[in-house]
């Protein structure tokens, strides 16, 4: 039975978690706009009066996502003070954990093929969060010497493709890339060796 009582806010939110349940479940192009109504309780009709289509919605989904990501970065970061080191490595390990906690929302921002240039909040929104760990970067950086001291975009770039990639390939529940090993630790030893080449850990540790 349609669910009753909506009011006009939380019914796009509603909508918005449904898509989600369905993202979940068989990914981004597996779901129709009538399927996420249904899973709302409401009418076909009632998506088209907050979102235009399909991609619109999921895009939703995402903006959602990268606030709350961005969000989770930042306690991380401050977490970590005032150690600089404690604060690169503690964005590392955020990136992980909002993959697994908030699966909907990261296929929706990172697997939909979504442009986080489809509006201006979606993209501040994503930039909000790369800064956080750009930011990481660049302070941790000012630990090595001016000469051999990489870019903060660059070295940021590179965490956010090493944890990226453990997620992608280890904590997705993908049955052809299984490891002997927790992707929290594939990922704690990739950035210790990332960390060591640039001395910034000592060899020991």
């Amino acid at each position: 039975m349609p669910k009753r009582g909506y009011h006009h806010g939380n019914l796009r939110q509603a909508l918005v978690d449904a898509a989600l349940k369905l993202i979940e479940a068989r990914g981004p192009s597996g779901f129709t706009l009538s399927e996420a109504a249904k899973q709302a309780g409401v009418t076909p009709a009632a998506v088209y009066r907050h979102f235009e289509g399909r991609e619109d919605l999921i895009a939703e989904a995402a903006l959602q996502g990268f606030d709350i990501f961005a969000d989770l970065m930042e306690y991380a970061y401050d977490s970590g003070q005032p150690s600089d080191l404690a604060s690169f490595e503690a964005t590392g390990r955020a990136y992980l954990a909002f993959a697994r906690k908030y699966p909907g929302h990261y296929v929706a921002m990172f697997e939909s093929g979504i442009s986080i240039n489809r509006n201006p909040e979606l993209a501040a929104s994503s930039k909000r969060a790369l800064n956080v760990l750009e930011r990481a970067a660049e302070r941790l950086s000012e630990h090595i010497p001016p000469e051999k001291r990489p870019p903060p975009q660059m070295f940021s770039a590179h965490i956010w493709a090493l944890s990226h990639g453990v997620v992608e390939l280890y904590a997705r529940g993908n049955p052809g890339t299984k490891s002997p090993f927790p992707p929290e630790d594939l990922l704690e030893t990739g950035v210790g060796i990332y960390l060591r080449g640039l001395g910034l850990v000592a060899p020991d540790e």
